[in-house]
């Protein structure tokens, strides 16, 4: 594959100077590399962040036929060795190069795509350098730690020509698909309200500080976030932390929401007014809602209610004048069986089919179509959760201008549609 536009190792260089001194890249392929294949027929590709999810998403990409791993990069050098070891032992060599710093990883210059897997305060800044470099990008959902961010790699994914597959999956699931045509073809009649419920909770022990464990850089770990002493919030607990994460609204917002603005027609959009309230808890490490609910007005007046699972079925729910549908990961039901049995016209609304979201990414790299779930759209979907964030982190309704992005007439909650970053890393 070679779908990369014009870029000299000293654009790239000059390019990603905020973030940090200039490395040395290899810049020769091995021949091992290939195989019995032609370069133009294989996706080249990279990891990036390589621990539990990262690594379910590397094992997919090894096994179509069409990708090459030649390299993975993590800030745990255990993980990275694993991740190194399942690539050598796919391709029967030792030619996978493992790195520290994702720099290197991006500068090789043989790479046509990589896969981002990183706690969600880490997705912009890699994911940019990244299309800058000109790679098209398979980045894990939440698309992004604030709008800011999400709006800024959407910006770059545009402006770069890249291809951007967002790893919200249940897109490329019969039944979340079936469930929003359904829906979009009238078959509950006028919407008057919609339900989404994501999972509850988060870690509630408390973590000392202790020793950082042998092979892990905590600093690089932490990024751009503010520094703090480890105690043990690797490779799991980060969820629950604000500086990281929003826990399970932000960890599930990419999933459900998603699926519940799928079902609207509602990719490009978002909702005018926002309020709820959510559980902080006050004291300890962790300080991500362990309960939640908001309520979330679009500009034709339809509100569609968040909340965690102990309040909603989890799942995206909607409500309409001949009835309901819900779907989850648990299955697709409605108020009448007869609702699921209804056919789809030819002439009716079909939506994006998918039934592999990898595969999915891996065709839209070699046609250069867009994926099933775009950069925009992940922005979009995740945008719902943030917002929700900041309604019930300010305690009051926000205005939202969803054609510009803005936050109407509150400038103290603006400031939380972006984050500070610690040196020396920009956006």
């Amino acid at each position: 594959m070679n779908n990369k536009q014009s870029i000299t190792r000293r654009d790239f260089f000059q390019r990603t100077a905020g973030l940090g001194a200039a490395l040395a890249f290899p810049a020769i392929v091995p021949r091992s590399v290939f195989g019995a294949n032609a370069p133009s027929n294989r996706i080249v590709m990279g990891a990036i962040g390589v621990g539990s999810q990262g690594t379910g998403d590397m094992r997919g990409f090894l096994s179509k036929s069409e990708v090459q791993m030649v390299a993975v990069c993590d800030v745990d050098k255990a993980h990275r060795d694993r991740a190194k070891g399942l690539c050598d032992q796919r391709y029967s060599n030792r030619d996978c190069q493992a790195y520290h710093d994702f720099r290197e990883l991006i500068g090789r210059g043989d790479l046509d795509a990589v896969q981002l897997a990183l706690p969600d305060h880490w997705h912009a800044i890699p994911a940019i350098a990244a299309l800058r470099a000109g790679l098209d990008i398979h980045g894990q959902k939440p698309f992004a730690r604030s709008i800011k961010e999400g709006r800024a790699m959407c910006d770059a994914v545009h402006r770069y020509g890249r291809v951007w597959q967002t790893g919200s999956q249940q897109r490329s699931d019969y039944k979340f698909r079936r469930a929003c045509e359904l829906v979009r073809n009238g078959r509950l009649g006028k919407i008057l309200k919609i339900e989404v419920g994501l999972p509850t909770g988060g870690a509630t022990d408390v973590k000392q500080i202790e020793r950082v464990p042998e092979g892990l850089d905590w600093d690089r770990w932490l990024g751009p976030a503010p520094y703090v002493p480890y105690r043990g919030v690797v490779h799991w607990n980060w969820r629950w932390i604000l500086d990281y994460s929003g826990g399970q609204l932000t960890d599930w917002a990419g999933h459900h929401i998603d699926i519940a603005h799928w079902g609207m027609g509602w990719d490009t959009t978002g909702p005018v007014e926002i309020e709820g309230r959510g559980n902080y808890p006050k004291d300890g490490l962790y300080n991500v809602p362990t309960e939640y609910r908001f309520n979330c007005t679009y500009a034709n007046g339809i509100v569609m209610t968040v909340a965690n699972n102990q309040q909603l079925k989890q799942g995206a729910k909607w409500y309409g004048e001949k009835g309901w549908i819900h779907v989850s990961r648990g299955g697709l039901t409605a108020s009448d069986e007869k609702i699921l049995k209804e056919e789809i016209g030819p002439d009716e609304i079909k939506l994006y089919d998918s039934r592999d979201h990898k595969q999915n990414f891996l065709d839209c790299v070699k046609s250069r179509k867009l994926t099933i779930c775009p950069a925009e759209v992940g922005l979009r979907s995740i945008s719902v959760g943030l917002l929700g964030e900041i309604a019930m982190l300010t305690g009051r309704k926000i205005k939202w201008n969803p054609d510009t992005e803005e936050i109407i007439g509150d400038p103290e909650a603006s400031v939380l549609l972006g984050r500070s970053y610690r040196e020396p890393w920009v956006l």
